[in-house]
């Protein structure tokens, strides 16, 4: 395009570009009022001249000839309100030569999916905002609540438009914005805000992307440097929350330099944005697409309906309720019916005998409170018998009908249970029964002579002092303790207490606390047999309901004891990676053999000989050690990570992580490596995934561990069944006992909110990516710090991937081969991808989730795969992970 201006003055200024840019000249006085006439002649040879009035206090437009719309629409911009004149003669040059850059995007086609897709990106304002009338309301109140003296500072401004998070690029905004309206003053007007928020809400893709680029050309020259871009690459890391993208952003810079300006001259325009954003967008690992199932994916059945009969509503979340916990129901319907059958008996059975007439339906209630308690406190050890639980959910068809998976709430469920038993027995006697003896008349208590004795008791006292008492009252006070602290609030220190009562909380007091029971129960057996109302032995049966589940119990802590001495393992690696993630890689004892997503109790005896705790296994049982993943929140893997960086050497700058002991010799100068042991494998929902054809593995932070294990067992299987077509096991698999591997595709997504989280599992994504040629897991990794694409604060960051994905197959965010997505992403169409590629399949779920991940997560899946297993013939298993 080239530009003419006829002048007839002696001042000039004028720039010269290479072919693709623009020659601007002005001349003449700098008189107080002037009209100057531009020429425009684009490619095709039409020309557009346009006549400016700059006066003192203004620029405006006096006369368009050709050009389109869009030409009049960039004209209408001039008429702004400079300071000086010198201003208002670079602002005019500024525009024309935007004007000139704006005329060559007709080159481009925005026909295809990359540009569609590119055309709904640069949104500078969030959903919650808004960018209707009622959006501009609620900046407008804001305005009035943040303005001083009329006037709204720059620091206010990112509050003001709802930017709180962000309020360093809400500081770059303001500047491009004011810059390109010749505003100096660090605070603008309630107009002037308007002018801004109407111009970053625009929903044409130009004027976004002309906000954009006039936010990284910081001189406004109409030209963006290396410089400049490295700048904006470090303010979209830091809004972004990706610190090592913010430490190489002078490397990134040079990238998308060397990218955008091949003819090295050292700057690149805004048509060079533009035709970035315009290329196709990279496919995830292993993700292809099929027309067909896009628009299946768009059918009538897929989409979400709304009953407005509140009677048939009703009775479809009954159904489906029903359809995903009916294991559950059945067996708490079970128990909760022998609590009442039991309580049943013995209240009928207290009312027919002669104490009744003394203490009433009080007794009756005591005892049949006593016969529930004594059924609980038999029942609650056999879901914490941990082998004999891996063993029938492993060797047995009773896990098709038993939730063995749900043993730990089940435990919580039987302890709620006791609670009720202790209160109604305890509440009863206390209150109720002991006060009615005492004030019964000689006649009333003639017959309880054969219990307590020819003389009446006098006081209270009497009742508290004797065995059946006293070992009631501590039983309450141990039980109460132990309660108290296994409830959330003080197991993972969500209350903010005095440092004295915080210490006396935690995981380490509900693990204590919890080992009270062996006095729980000792008393308990003796309370059990000194009773007031029973005197002969087969009617003291407190020992029989306990002596089963206790033999068990106890044989499965001889097991453990037994089978964790000789299982002291030697560290191989030690790695403490960011997010406070310590792994730990050890020897693998002899005969120790483990299925991907069972669990290990390790124990280090540096900080507790008594205290083991769970984590997942993240190896492979093919692999030659055993690993684990550990997330130091709490007091006891605090302790464990102190221990670790005291015994271990730093890590070279080509290691990752912070700290090693790969194998090393010892050195004299560091303490001696913990001794650690392990205790399992023991079983979990994950281990069952080999039943399944397709697997969904959805993992939230560290929730992520079992499924890891899952997917390098894939991988393995993968291999060797190449090693096996391309003959390297010579005898095949005909005598291979194990039982086969019927997964044939994984899907494997995993929703983090911190960049460092990569670098927990980045050698097995690599390791998938590398090896994995058929395509048979295929991985999404999200970032949820980042925001959603389209969002202009991840624009940058977006076309950055797009390049360096491109040139050196790797991410820039996750620094490993998977792309990575951002924001969360949207389960639904996640369903719908897995649905349309198998349909007619059963596929398994399998969801890991920390214990602060999101519960609202958990019950929108699983309300998901109820809803899709009704509405397509893909049938979904689901299954959570508790940690």
């Amino acid at each position: 395009m080239e530009i003419q201006e006829n002048q007839q003055e002696s001042w000039s200024e004028a720039e010269s570009t290479d072919s693709r840019s623009s020659r601007v000249g002005f001349s003449g006085p700098l008189v107080s009022n002037k009209q100057r006439n531009g020429r425009f002649k684009d490619d095709d040879g039409e020309m557009v001249e346009i006549t400016l009035d700059v006066r003192d206090d203004s620029v405006s437009v006096q006369n368009i000839r050709g050009g389109d719309s869009e030409t009049v629409f960039l004209a209408s911009r001039l008429e702004k309100k400079p300071t000086s004149l010198s201003a208002r003669l670079r602002q005019v040059s500024m525009e024309l030569k935007r004007m000139t850059s704006f005329k060559t995007f007709d080159k481009v086609d925005r026909s295809k999916s990359g540009a569609a897709r590119a055309l709904q990106g640069f949104k500078f304002m969030t959903k919650t905002v808004g960018t209707d009338h009622e959006g501009w309301s609620q900046v407008e109140n804001r305005f009035h609540q943040l303005a001083l003296d009329g006037k709204l500072p720059k620091t206010r401004f990112s509050h003001c438009i709802g930017m709180n998070e962000s309020k360093e690029f809400a500081g770059e905004l303001f500047d491009a914005l004011a810059r390109r309206r010749g505003i100096a003053a660090a605070s603008i007007t309630k107009e002037e805000l308007r002018e801004f928020w109407e111009q970053i809400t625009d929903q044409s893709f130009d004027s976004r992307l002309q906000t954009f680029f006039d936010m990284v050309d910081k001189n406004a020259d109409g030209r963006i440097t290396e410089e400049e871009v490295k700048e904006i690459i470090g303010l979209s890391a830091s809004a972004n929350k990706l610190s090592n993208l913010q430490e190489r952003a002078e490397e990134y810079a040079a990238l998308i330099m060397e990218e955008l300006d091949p003819s090295n001259l050292g700057y690149i325009e805004l048509y060079n944005l533009e035709m970035l954003l315009l290329q196709a967008p990279a496919q995830s690992a292993h993700i292809t697409t099929d027309s067909r199932v896009l628009s299946q994916m768009l059918s009538d059945k897929l989409v979400p309906t709304k009953e407005h009969n509140p009677m048939k509503r009703a009775f479809r979340e009954l159904t489906y309720f029903m359809e995903d916990n009916w294991k559950r129901i059945w067996i708490i319907a079970l128990w909760f019916s022998i609590c009442v059958a039991l309580f049943t008996w013995k209240f009928v059975q207290y009312k027919h005998r002669a104490v009744f007439h003394i203490m009433g339906y009080c007794v009756t209630t005591a005892k049949g409170g006593a016969e529930t308690l004594k059924f609980n406190m038999a029942l609650i050890l056999l879901p914490v018998c941990r082998n004999t639980i891996t063993w029938l959910r492993s060797r047995t068809q009773l896990g098709m009908v038993v939730p063995f998976d749900d043993n730990i709430n089940f435990h919580k469920v039987i302890a709620l249970g006791i609670a009720i038993g202790v209160g109604l027995h305890a509440i009863s006697h206390l209150t109720c029964d002991f006060p009615r003896l005492l004030h019964a008349t000689d006649e009333e208590y003639e017959p309880m002579k054969q219990f307590f004795g020819d003389e009446r008791p006098n006081n209270y006292w009497w009742f508290v002092k004797g065995t059946e008492g006293w070992t009631g009252v501590v039983i309450v006070v141990l039980m109460a303790i132990a309660f108290i602290l296994a409830q959330p609030w003080f197991r993972r220190n969500r209350l903010k207490l005095p440092i004295l009562l915080k210490k006396l909380t935690g995981f380490n007091a509900f693990w204590y606390s919890h080992h009270l029971f062996v006095i729980v129960y000792v008393l308990f057996i003796i309370h059990g047999y000194f009773l007031y109302l029973s005197k002969k032995w087969y009617n003291k049966t407190t020992w029989m309901y306990l002596a089963v589940p206790m033999i068990l119990y106890g044989c499965e802590r001889i097991l453990r004891a037994f089978r964790s001495g000789y299982k002291s393992v030697r560290i191989l690696k030690v790695a403490v990676y960011p997010g406070n993630v310590l792994a730990l890689h050890v020897s693998k004892p002899q005969g120790f053999k483990y299925t991907s997503g069972q669990y290990i109790y390790v124990n280090c005896s540096d900080i507790s000989p008594f205290e083991w705790h769970p984590f997942s296994i993240t190896s492979a049982p093919g692999d030659e050690y055993i690993s684990v993943h550990i997330r130091t929140l709490g007091d006891w893997t605090s302790q464990l990570k102190g221990i670790f960086a005291k015994a271990c050497q730093p890590a070279n700058d080509d290691q990752s992580g912070l700290l090693r002991a790969d194998m090393l010799p010892a050195k004299p100068s560091l303490p001696r490596m913990p001794r650690l042991r392990i205790d399992g494998p023991y079983g979990a929902p994950a281990q069952d995934y080999k039943n399944y054809e397709v697997l969904l593995l959805v993992g939230l932070g560290i929730g992520a561990t079992p499924l890891i294990s899952i997917l390098k067992d894939v991988l393995n299987n993968i291999k060797q069944q190449e090693d096996l077509e391309e003959g390297v096991i010579e005898n095949g698999i005909k005598n291979n006992k194990k039982k086969p591997f019927a997964t044939k595709r994984a899907y494997f997504y995993w929703v983090t909110r911190e960049q460092g989280s990569f670098e927990w599992f980045k050698g097995v994504m690599n390791e998938v990516a590398e090896n994995d040629k058929e395509g048979v897991i295929e991985l999404h990794n999200y970032c949820t710090s980042v925001y959603e694409e389209g969002d202009a604060r991840s624009a940058l960051i977006t076309m950055l991937q797009s390049i360096h994905h491109a040139k050196n197959g790797v991410d820039v965010v996750s620094e490993t081969r998977v792309k990575t997505h951002f924001a969360r992403p949207n389960w639904r169409n996640v369903y719908k991808h897995v649905a349309l590629k198998h349909p007619d399949k059963r596929v398994v779920l399998f969801l890991g989730v920390f214990y602060c991940g999101t519960h609202g997560l958990v019950g929108e899946l699983r309300k998901l795969s109820l809803d899709f297993s009704r509405k397509t013939g893909t049938k979904f298993d689901f299954h959570k992970e508790n940690f």
